[in-house]
């Protein structure tokens, strides 16, 4: 059950220095059943202490002090922090933001795209969760926004999208289509007529990219589709049409290492 952590990683941030990230598949953990194994969701029905030590485990791979998750709801608000908190008392948001070293900041994901930033010049990272409400009402340029506010220059940074569900995967009804043209005509691009009447395939990582591209920062994708690929990644959509009764979340972290002493002469 328990393999090694294995976490996919973005060449751009991995050729950063003072940087560490990782997106994390759900392999490496404690958790068993439909949960098996590194399931990172405390809103999930896993065992609780399970859950913490999957945490526990990605902290202590990326060399980190704190492990931070917020209470994600969808939206598009994102917060800036210097200091660790409970998990019991994470704020409701669903983007964080960091220039303190030794926080691993954390964007948990079933499907919804999981979106890392870095600015290496400036040292400030975030995460962001950004599911199809969150990346229509804005909580990538929030996190970019809140980046800038922490002394990030907008084209210094780059930003990877992880694994979320394909434009194959994720069927919606004529509700979706309607929500997105109402936002922007040429949203309709991004959605083709499914096998069912009335419905329609949503590619969710196309405009997710589109996004990020047209507010300014380099971005890349890691383009891997959660629904598909069952033995790495937890997916909500998957797990309804299999009738299962809950899921686990993925997690995509990012941190600022601490800077090393230097040598002295001898």
């Amino acid at each position: 059950m328990s393999q090694a952590l294995k976490p996919l990683l973005d060449p751009a941030l991995t050729a950063m220095t003072g940087i560490r990230h990782g997106f994390f598949t759900r392999q490496g953990g404690v958790s068993m059943g439909i949960y098996d194994s590194l399931n990172t969701g405390l809103g999930s029905r896993d065992n609780v202490p399970h859950v913490k030590v999957n945490r526990a485990r990605i902290l202590a791979f990326l060399g980190g002090d704190a492990f931070l998750t917020v209470y994600q709801h969808h939206s598009a608000t994102c917060i800036r922090t210097a200091v660790p908190w409970q998990s019991n008392a994470a704020p409701r948001a669903d983007a964080i933001v960091t220039a303190t070293p030794g926080l691993v900041i954390c964007a948990q994901a079933a499907d919804c795209g999981p979106i890392l930033f870095a600015d290496e010049q400036a040292g400030v990272v975030g995460a962001a969760h950004a599911g199809w409400k969150g990346a229509m009402t804005g909580i990538i340029e929030a996190t970019i926004d809140q980046m800038e506010a922490e002394g990030a220059t907008r084209a210094n940074i780059k930003a990877a999208l992880g694994p979320s569900i394909s434009a194959k995967a994720y069927e919606v009804g004529a509700e979706y289509l309607a929500r997105f043209v109402e936002h922007d005509q040429d949203n309709a691009r991004y959605f083709i007529p499914s096998e069912r009447e009335g419905h329609f395939m949503f590619d969710l990582p196309a405009y997710t990219m589109d996004r990020l591209g047209k507010a300014g920062v380099t971005a890349s994708s890691l383009n891997r589709c959660t629904y598909s690929e069952p033995d790495l990644f937890y997916s909500y959509r998957r797990s309804t049409h299999l009738g299962e009764p809950d899921y686990g979340r993925l997690a995509s972290a990012i941190m600022l290492t601490h800077p090393q002493p230097r040598e002295e002469n001898a």
